[in-house]
Formats: structure tokens, sequence, C-alpha cells
């Protein structure tokens, strides 16, 4: 297949040049009924807005333009199946997972995975094992759980229906998947992938890390808008594996994504696979002297640059850790003042993406960096206490209760220092990146509440009401 074309965008422009009336929804009325403060930008894009008119397909039962683009996306990832979404990753999560694990079937987690995976768990019913990360004191955060720690659990719990695993990390840090898959399907566990942030490594070069789907994953969740050019709240969700049935797959999709899925989107995942697909050797070379002149731009005496380990990071990600006495969340401000915008910030690190293309704006960046060493130069250090803050004090975890027994159970909210030995009735959950801190079915211990208070008290945001009061726990 011609990795070049478009087919479902192509399809929308010529659609277009028709100047089609519209007697059907949307109400926009292919951009021609719009406020004129908005007119300017939106009217392009709302006249490629359009809906299943015959000619563009249906995205739930896809038999032209979206079963091609799909098809060539699947040809270019390596899948069996590929499937568009326009309900972020999140939707590819849920979906995978419920294809794959039902009412009280056992599956391993990675504890610190993405919210929306421990959402898919509660859905389907299944028995989560939690699998605590590692500290790497190469990169001064937590990684994966050990690899001989993950194989002894896969081994105990060999009956679990599937493991679900992030890779990359946030951070854009991977690890030997391909032994963990190995011995996974000894026992015809399915290996399911948060990729969210590797949908660039289908691009073969020893820039990158190799994709999950090379290692062999059974299913992959990519977001396409987080590391390619696609419009925000697409992804992919690509099915490699006889474990996993690719009908139910689709089944779940129908019942979890819109029913009106917006066509822009879905053309932007068109247009992100063909520019993924089309990457030359010439473009990754320009691409890795910017992202070196980039990191040599962004070196500072007021913080260290995690290195980039080749084929385990992906280069495009960039941290800063902090060094003492400077606040991450202030050098971040900083450069927020010059509307310059990290993806990311921790109690010590900050993360920077760089984009697949070279980037221009050097003056700007760098002038930018200036003012903030000045800044941070004349202002006063503050003095930290270095604090050993256990985030999952649990090497393997369990729930206290199951989800069908939460159901019937009601909830209250207490003060933390009432907290401790009871039940979560919430997920608790600093964002970005979205891994909860606290899982809904965990009992609370004192290292969990430490590991909040030491967040809140830098400033880290949490996506859980009144979170410097208490939690909410069940009776």
């Amino acid at each position: 297949m011609d990795q070049k074309k478009t087919p479902l965008y192509d399809r929308l422009i010529q659609f277009k040049k028709h100047d089609p009336i519209s007697f059907h929804v949307p109400g926009h009325k292919n951009g021609t009924v719009i406020p004129k403060q908005a007119e300017k930008l939106f009217n392009e894009m709302l006249s490629i807005d359009l809906t299943e008119l015959t000619g563009l397909d249906d995205l739930h039962a896809p038999t032209d333009v979206i079963a091609e683009a799909q098809q060539l996306a699947s040809e270019w990832f390596q899948s069996e199946q590929t499937f568009f979404l326009i309900n972020g990753s999140t939707v590819g999560n849920l979906a995978m997972i419920l294809a794959s694990c039902g009412m009280d079937d056992k599956v391993i987690i990675q504890r610190n995975c993405h919210k929306s995976i421990w959402n898919g768990v509660e859905l389907s019913g299944a028995t989560p094992v939690m699998l605590a990360p590692a500290y790497d004191p190469h990169v001064n955060r937590y990684t994966i759980p050990i690899h001989s720690q993950i194989k002894q659990v896969i081994r105990q719990h060999a009956d679990a229906k599937a493991i679900i695993l992030t890779y990359p990390d946030y951070f854009g840090r991977t690890y030997d998947l391909r032994e963990i898959i190995n011995v996974a399907h000894e026992h015809q566990i399915a290996v399911l992938i948060d990729e969210a942030h590797g949908v660039h490594f289908s691009i073969t070069h020893p820039f990158f890390p190799k994709s999950a789907l090379e290692l062999g994953a059974d299913a992959v969740v990519q977001s396409a808008h987080k590391m390619a050019p696609a419009m925000t709240m697409t992804a992919f969700l690509h099915v490699n594996s006889s474990l996993i049935d690719k009908e139910i797959v689709a089944t779940y999709l129908s019942m979890l994504q819109s029913s009106s899925p917006s066509y822009p989107l879905l053309a932007s995942l068109d247009i992100a696979r063909s520019y993924l697909a089309t990457r030359t050797d010439s473009d990754m070379e320009l691409l890795l002297t910017s992202v070196k002149q980039m990191r040599k731009t962004m070196e500072s005496d007021l913080w260290d640059m995690i290195p980039v380990e080749p084929t385990i990071d992906d280069p495009l990600k960039i941290t800063l850790q902090m060094k003492a006495g400077i606040s991450a969340k202030k050098v971040a401000q900083l450069f927020e003042s010059a509307f310059i915008f990290s993806e990311l910030i921790t109690d010590d690190q900050i993360l920077f993406i760089h984009g697949l293309e070279p980037f221009k704006q050097w003056n700007k960046l760098e002038n930018a960096k200036r003012k903030v060493e000045d800044q941070l130069k004349i202002s006063e250090k503050h003095a930290t206490i270095e604090q050993k803050v256990n985030f999952f004090p649990n090497k393997v975890g369990y729930l206290a209760i199951t989800y069908q027994e939460m159901k019937a159970l009601d909830e209250v909210f207490l003060k933390w220092d009432q907290a401790i030995g009871k039940v979560a009735a919430e997920h608790v959950v600093p964002y970005p990146p979205g891994i909860p801190i606290l899982v809904k079915g965990e009992r609370i211990e004192k290292a969990h509440i430490k590991s909040i208070q030491y967040l809140i008290n830098n400033n880290i945001n949490f996506q859980s009401k009144n979170i410097q009061e208490g939690v909410y726990v069940f009776k």
C-alpha cells in the first residue's frame, strides 16, 4: 500500500469541493452557521466536519475510505488490525481490557499505570494483582517493576487473563519488554500495552526504541496526538494476537465511542499515519541535530540534564533535574512567563518534549532560559531537606475488597489522620501524569498519606476534590 496516501482526508476535501447543501446534522451546516468572532478560525475546519453521508463511510462499520485508512495504518504499524479512536487512548485502554478480562478474572497490573487502566479493570470486574515499580537512581524516579518480580508474579498467577504494562513511561524510558512478553505467552497470558507516548517508535531508526508491537505485544494503545501530528483526543488501538478477539474489541469500541465521530479527528489520524510512514533518513538526521542542540541550549548550573540511553530512552523527551534549593515549579513558571510551556512538572523534575520536526525558535528559547537563570540567581534559594518518600509501599498488592463489593457500600469523607486503615473509595490522582498514588479499593497506609502530603507541599495538582483535607472511604 502507498503510505503517502491519505484516503479519508482526500475524500473529505473532494466532498467539500462540490459545495454540498446540508439538510442534515451538524448544526453549523458545513461551517456556514457560526458566530462572526469564530468564523475566521473555524470556517475551514467545520467545512469538513461532516457525518456518515454517502461516500464518507461509517467508523463503526467501515467498508470504504475509513476501512482503507485503517488498513493503511495496520500495514504501517504492523498489526493484524488497527482501530481509529476519537475518544483518546482512554477508550482504547477500556476496550482492550473489557475484551480481555471479565468478572473475577485475574489481571496483573503495573501499579503506576494511567487511571484509565484502573477504570477499565473496574468496569470489567476483574481482580487486579498490582506490581509496584522500582526506583531508578539513574533517572531519579520510579519507572517499572523489577523484571525478576514481574516474571515471578506471572508464574505465581499463571491463570491470569492478561498483564497490563506501560511502555514507554511518561518520560520516554523503555525496558526489555520482549522478555516479559515471552514469559507471559508461555502461560497464554495476553500482554496489553499502554504505549500512549510511543506512537513514533513505529519509525524504524536507531534514534528510537522498538515499538511494543514489534516486540510481540497482543494489544497496544497509542496516543496519536501526544507525539505525532494528530488532533487532541485521537489514538490508535492495535490488535496483533489470537489471544484477543478483534470482533469483541470492535463491539466495545462501538459501545464506548461516540456514535457521531468527528471527521476532522478521523482525518487527522489518517494524516498522522502518513506523516510517520514517510519520514526519511534525512528527516531523522535533521531531527537528531535539533534535539542535540536543544539539550545543549537547555544546559544550566541550576539543573542537571537526565542522560538519554540509546535504544532505552526516547531522545525527544528532555528532562531537567533541579539541583538542591531550586524549585521545579518556580522554574516552570518562569519559562511560562515567556510563553514557553513544559509537558510535566514533578516535585524536582521538568519534562520538555521536542517535536518530530527540527525546532526553529532558538532565540526565544535561549533568551527565556537566560532570564530564568538571572531571576533564580538573584532570588533566595530555599534549602531543601531530602525526603525519602515511598510512593509504592507494597511490592505486590491486592485490593482490600472486590469491585462488586464496592457497589454495595456507602462512602464517607474522612480527614487524612482518620483514614489510615480504611479502604479508599476514590482514586487519588496527581495530574499530569494521571497515575494514582492511591487506588480505589486499596487499604490506606501511612506511606500513602506521606506521599500525598509530600506532593501537596510541592504544589503538585490533583484530580481529587478537597485533597488537602482528606479522602472518601468506604464505610
